[in-house]
C-alpha cells in the first residue's frame, strides 16, 4: 500500500517523508507499519525511507494519529 492516511489526510510517501524532514526530499521509498506505538499518544507509528540529500539515506517514522515524528539519524 503506498498511501496512508495521516491525522485525517490521505499522504503519499513523498509527502509523508517530506512532514517528518520538514523540507522537500529527493526520493522517497514506499510507506510501511514499523510495528511500535507512538510514545505520545500510543497510536500506530509508520515508516518511510528517503532521501533528503543525494549522499544521505533516512528512515523517517510518523504517527498516524498525533504530531510526533522521528528519523534514525544518530544526533
Amino acid at each position: 500500500m503506498s498511501n496512508r492516511v495521516v491525522q485525517g489526510r490521505m499522504v503519499t510517501p513523498e509527502k509523508l517523508a517530506e512532514l517528518v524532514e520538514g523540507a522537500s526530499v529527493l526520493e522517497a521509498e514506499s510507506i510501511a507499519d514499523a510495528d511500535r506505538d507512538c510514545p505520545e499518544c500510543g497510536g500506530d507509528v509508520i515508516s518511510v525511507g528517503y532521501m533528503p540529500s543525494v549522499t544521505e539515506f533516512v528512515t523517517g517514522y510518523k504517527c498516524q494519529e498525533c504530531d510526533w515524528s522521528a528519523d534514525d539519524r544518530e544526533e
